[in-house]
């Protein structure tokens, strides 16, 4: 495998400057949505199943800057995250851990799984699988067992989609079968080390916050590179992050996070074509 194209979380502000970034460095010759393999994991995992649909990234980057009209407002505040981080972070134990966060996120009251699918439908340019190799990531609610998901797994895309966005306490756990799923960014806001066998990887961050037991995106990066893998690491700049503000959930944001991200690209273009090309 040549390349591999690692998208993490960061919320609808997250998409919208990934997308962003992603329009920016195609539009100056650097083809990094053509990657072999696509790993998303929350935000990451929209943008994932978007630049593999074959459709223009331009086409999503331009759909980020119109008033969003199917997305629901939220906040992701001190309190919530003050009871995720409580969850998570009083053990060492990473699948314990993620455990009782799915046990908090079961609990919380949020808008119904149907309301937020719908959300989710309206994000994605297809239905199914793209033949190109895409892992979305999301974490077993009841066991804390990270779960990858692929055109293989027989789940749907919308509920590999949703299930890797459902923020614990903000949005419900997706149901599939029998088992309740939460967001991938549970294990690692990133899970880079999906990327592992790939020559060249590029991972784009929004964040790369972590807590309790949860893997360092800076470990996962010194892992692949340990194991001969060339790596570039992408994060939003000084302006982006103005851009983007204190809640990543806010739809409003959106547009100026997507062009915040467009700029960016022309600061980091020649990094990625030298990782790329």
């Amino acid at each position: 495998m040549q390349t591999a194209l690692v998208l993490g979380g960061g919320g609808v502000t997250g998409v919208a400057w990934e997308l962003g970034l992603l329009a920016g460095l195609v539009e100056r010759g650097v083809p990094v949505t053509g990657a072999d393999l696509v790993v998303g994991t929350s935000a990451g995992s929209v943008v994932g199943a978007q630049v593999c649909s074959g459709l223009p990234v331009e086409q999503f980057y331009e759909e980020q800057l119109v008033p969003p009209s199917s997305e629901m407002a939220a906040r992701l505040g001190f309190v919530a995250l003050a009871r995720l981080v409580w969850a998570g972070g009083r053990t060492r134990d990473a699948v314990r851990s993620r455990a009782r966060i799915g046990a908090m996120a079961v609990a919380a009251r949020t808008p119904s799984e149907a309301s937020r699918r719908a959300v989710i439908e309206a994000r994605l340019p297809a239905r199914d699988w793209p033949a190109r190799r895409l892992l979305i990531t999301a974490v077993d609610a009841a066991t804390g067992e990270f779960v990858v998901f692929d055109r293989d797994s027989e789940v749907s895309l919308v509920d590999a989609v949703g299930a890797s966005c459902a923020v614990p306490g903000v949005w419900p756990p997706v149901t599939v079968g029998t088992r309740r799923y939460v967001d991938g960014g549970m294990r690692s806001s990133v899970n880079a080390d999906l990327a592992a066998h790939a020559q060249r990887v590029l991972v784009i961050a929004p964040t790369s916050a972590a807590f309790g037991p949860m893997p360092r995106l800076s470990a996962q990066v010194a892992g692949l590179r340990a194991a001969g893998s060339r790596v570039a690491v992408v994060t939003p700049d000084a302006t982006a992050r103005t851009a983007i503000g204190r809640n990543v959930l806010d739809p409003a944001r959106r547009a100026g996070a997507a062009r915040a991200g467009r700029a960016q690209a022309a600061t980091v273009v020649d990094e990625v074509t030298d990782l790329w090309v």
